[in-house]
């Protein structure tokens, strides 16, 4: 039986088609190691979207190229973003490379390549969905792909070059997974998509992303949490705030990216909306929920961002108060449009600049952070604390990491007194009327 190691480079996305891959090797007779010694393939699913996870994969492809010299019976491939986007670049590059593969359906001819003799590409366009077998890493908590790829092309990003137009899975398909995890034991699910609320425009008929949300909460009956990322702020509209209010299942948060708080920069980066709608986006949400946590992404160093712009993004990002933030240098990403803008801001300036919104981020996050001492939440258990193994670990349904002591087991639900906390974790103890309840 040939063992295959696939190492995944980048996002949610790339660990959930890793875990596909392996599903599909699988069914095809491989068996799946961690060890690199004993793989008879070596798989690199690679990002393609941030400079560091691209450069990471090189790396890594150039150890394994003196491997392989070693090793002459060793296959070699890179599978994922970088493989759609750089293609047959990698196999002149990386000679010992015997196959790259794209996004989508593409990933379903990996063991067809791996079969042939000489080395295999398939990276057209990606148009269909790579569905079939997951192999999981938790037995608790679950990826669930609904949608791939995006239609805004925003001048920074390459997802639609890489991962193609938007397409949506069926319902009944989404709602079939969803039960088998159930079946199984899940207590947590996580909806992936590039703009996961603009799931479903392109059905016949069309499905929103609110609706599928009902469907999944009728389907759970309260037996599961359900978490979706990442939100694009165009597709955030009165249904889908209803349904985060509204239904049991559907976790206190929402990932919504502004990526600048200026409209002139926004317009640059072609966003599609303006700093004013954004905000009204972020009131609605706060008015349908008061306690929903919201976390986002922002680019700092925009090729054209003046001084008084990102004193836009500084003042925004102290009026919304995120719970937390992913906080970007920018980074230029060939074959986009703002790579060939000019007016590029210089790398000191936009550290400089990083600085100044961390602190931001960070007291805002403490601020907001603060509300939850005192009160009692509901915490999936995920294992020991990774400060202190005498403790354990877990997420609340503010998608908070909680650190606290008790004696829940991995997989269960417990309720924890918060006691004290950070910008960035939540710190208490199990109450004892819920190890009493359980």
């Amino acid at each position: 039986m040939p063992k295959v190691k696939i190492v995944t480079f980048g996002c949610q996305a790339n660990e959930l088609d890793s875990a596909r891959i392996a599903g599909t090797l699988l069914a095809e007779g491989y068996a799946v190691t961690e060890d690199e010694a004993e793989a008879d393939v070596i798989l690199l699913n690679g990002c393609s979207i941030r400079e560091k996870a691209e450069q990471k994969l090189y790396s890594r492809l150039g150890s394994l190229q003196g491997l392989k010299a070693e090793r002459p019976g060793l296959r070699l491939g890179v599978a994922g973003c970088l493989g759609q986007r750089a293609g047959e670049q990698l196999l002149r590059r990386f000679p010992g490379l015997d196959l790259v593969v794209g996004n989508g359906e593409h990933l379903t001819e990996i063991p067809r390549l791996l079969a042939g003799r000489g080395p295999g590409v398939a990276v057209s366009e990606p148009v269909g969905l790579f569905d079939g077998a997951v192999v999981r890493d938790s037995r608790f908590r679950a990826w669930v792909g609904i949608m791939e790829g995006c239609d805004h092309f925003c001048a920074f990003c390459v997802v639609p070059f890489t991962r193609g137009r938007e397409r949506s899975r069926r319902p009944e398909d989404i709602l079939g997974e969803v039960r088998d995890l159930q079946v199984r034991g899940y207590r947590e699910i996580t909806l992936l998509g590039q703009t996961v609320n603009g799931y479903g425009k392109k059905l016949v008929p069309p499905v929103t992303f609110a609706a599928l949300l009902r469907l999944i909460d009728a389907e759970v009956a309260g037996r599961m949490r359900v978490r979706f990322t990442t939100s694009h702020p165009v597709d955030v509209t009165p249904e889908l705030a209803e349904a985060l209010a509204s239904l049991p299942c559907v976790c206190e948060h929402i990932h919504l990216p502004v990526q600048s708080g200026s409209s002139t920069v926004l317009k640059r980066m072609r966003r599609t909306y303006t700093r004013e709608r954004y905000l009204d986006r972020v009131a609605m949400i706060r008015e349908y929920v008061p306690d929903c946590a919201l976390t986002t992404d922002i680019i700092v160093g925009f090729p054209g961002e003046t001084e008084p712009d990102f004193e836009q993004t500084l003042e925004l990002a102290d009026e919304v108060g995120y719970d937390g933030a992913f906080t970007f240098i920018y980074s230029p990403r060939r074959g986009t449009e703002a790579a060939d803008l000019s007016e590029q801001v210089p790398h000191e300036v936009k550290v400089e600049r990083l600085q100044r919104l961390v602190e931001v981020v960070q007291r805002r996050a403490l601020e907001r952070a603060q509300r939850f001492v005192g009160r009692t939440v509901e915490v999936l258990v995920e294992g020991p604390s990774r400060t202190d193994p005498s403790r354990l670990r877990g997420r609340s349904r503010h998608n908070k990491v909680v650190n606290f002591t008790g004696l829940g087991a991995p997989g269960e639900m417990v309720d924890v007194e918060i006691l004290e906390a950070t910008s960035q974790t939540l710190s208490g103890q199990e109450s004892i009327l819920s190890r009493a309840a359980g």
